[in-house]
């Protein structure tokens, strides 16, 4: 028998979910306010509710507002289907194709938000959670649904077409308000401009959710504390961050897999004291890893970092606006430590901007008594040979590109550059006496060993 607090939206009395789910959800959680205003009856109060959006299509048109706690919200599956492929496939193929949209429990952002740069993000978000006073929000949770923000829009830029411009106001789950113990798992986040956009989080748990080709992919804001972002398919576009948090303390990012197009694979400005381990992180730009605004005592341990070039011939135009000259970790900030990674770089050297420059690897901006040690760098080059051909297929070539491991020449590379304001740092078996680059006299240095010395 079905609990009074489980709801299914296809069998929910007012309003049509396929046509308008977001109304419909948002009367579900007016039908639990009216139902639980009690807060301790037999100490307990005010129980939330399951609310189970079954397999199908359903449009968004109205915002969905969330403020009660204790609220789950799931579907049956995720739904993920590459649109970015389908959107720059000739109609020929595309004809071919099995499957053209996401599938699973998927909802339609129909929204029509401001995409200007000084808009509101929280007016073009599917999901709104906010809720002022004590206590703050708890145990909200998404699962196993698909937010879809179906077409991005012309961003003016001329470049190409408007399905690759990654902007177009909409966001999947904003929450602006303080928040305790939210999950959000096995989601499925494509084509929005922001897929998660969370603010003053606590212990927040981003699991096994595939979030990608959006803009921006998750953005923890405000500032927070001890939060996992764990075992997550993520990529954002080449315009923002895959992973972001700001002035957060305790973050956990672990067991991910970053795909390539973010402007950054992971990008901590303010944060303090947190983790990124066991990550296999993928870039067609430098900058894949940045500490800014002082990043202070984080751990960056047993990663994987391979950064190469674009190979799909519809995105080739694209790039983050970096040279090789920023670094593929950038690190401002104190005490942090690197160790133990793994970091490939495997470009042509036509392709290096500026063109002749030894790409940096790792670069210590600002901040002092940062540990580097024990990081391998691979440093390859090679003639990409690019598919031009329009109907290339991406999977084909951006595997290809990726296996391809012979006739690799070694790369000239700066392994670390230590910029002067950066000081009384400690780099250790992260490269040769002719690839670290510092001052010696306020910094402390070991060179890898080399062969017959």
């Amino acid at each position: 028998m079905l609990s009074e607090n489980y709801y299914d939206v296809t069998h929910y009395p007012v309003g049509n979910a396929h046509e308008d789910i977001g109304a419909v959800l948002n009367s579900i959680i007016a039908d639990i306010k009216i139902r639980q205003k009690d807060r301790d009856v037999n100490d307990g109060g005010k129980p939330g509710a399951v609310i189970y959006i079954p397999p199908g299509d359903y449009h968004l048109l109205t915002q969905v507002v969330i403020d009660v706690s204790y609220l789950k919200i799931e579907g049956s599956g995720h739904g993920f289907i590459s649109s970015s492929i389908r959107f720059n496939t000739p109609a020929k193929e595309l004809a071919q194709w099995h499957d053209i949209w996401p599938g699973g429990s998927r909802i339609l952002v129909d929204l029509s938000p401001d995409v200007s740069d000084d808009a509101d993000d929280a007016a073009g978000a599917a999901f709104y959670v906010k809720r002022d006073g004590n206590p703050r929000i708890s145990s909200v949770e998404f699962a196993n649904f698909c937010i879809d923000g179906v077409h991005f829009k012309d961003d003016g830029s001329e470049r190409g077409d408007a399905e690759n411009s990654y902007q177009n106001g909409k966001t999947g789950i904003y929450v602006a308000s303080a928040n305790d113990s939210f999950r959000i798992t096995g989601m499925g986040l494509i084509y929005l401009e922001h897929g998660l956009t969370i603010y003053h989080a606590d212990a927040l748990a981003v699991d096994d959710n595939f979030i990608a080709e959006c803009g921006n992919g998750i953005e923890l804001k405000g500032m927070g504390q001890a939060s996992r972002i764990s075992n997550n398919f993520v990529g954002a576009g080449y315009r923002g961050y895959s992973i972001y948090a700001e002035n957060y303390g305790g973050i956990l990012v672990s067991g991910n897999n970053v795909f390539p197009r973010g402007a950054s694979s992971v990008h901590f400005s303010g944060v303090v004291r947190s983790s990124i381990t066991g990550n296999r992180l993928h870039s067609f730009y430098p900058g894949m890893l940045v500490f800014s605004e002082n990043c202070c005592e984080n751990l960056v341990s047993s990663n994987h970092f391979l950064r190469d070039r674009e190979p799909w011939a519809p995105m080739l135009k694209y790039d983050n606006g970096l040279d090789d000259l920023f670094g593929l970790l950038s690190i401002d900030g104190s005490n942090n430590s690197i160790i133990a990674n793994h970091i490939s770089e495997t470009i042509d050297r036509q392709y290096i901007k500026p063109l002749s420059a030894k790409p940096v690897i790792m670069r210590l901006v600002s901040g002092k008594g940062n540990y580097i040690a024990n990081n391998h760098i691979v440093a390859t080059t090679e003639d990409v040979t690019v598919h031009d051909a329009p109907n290339s297929a991406c999977f084909a070539t951006q595997v290809g590109a990726l296996l391809s491991t012979e006739n690799l020449e070694t790369l000239d590379v700066v392994s670390v550059l230590v910029e002067q304001a950066s000081v009384q740092n400690t780099i250790l078996d992260s490269g040769s006496e002719t690839q670290v680059m510092m001052d010696r006299s306020i910094n402390a240095f070991r060179a890898t060993p080399g062969f017959g010395g």
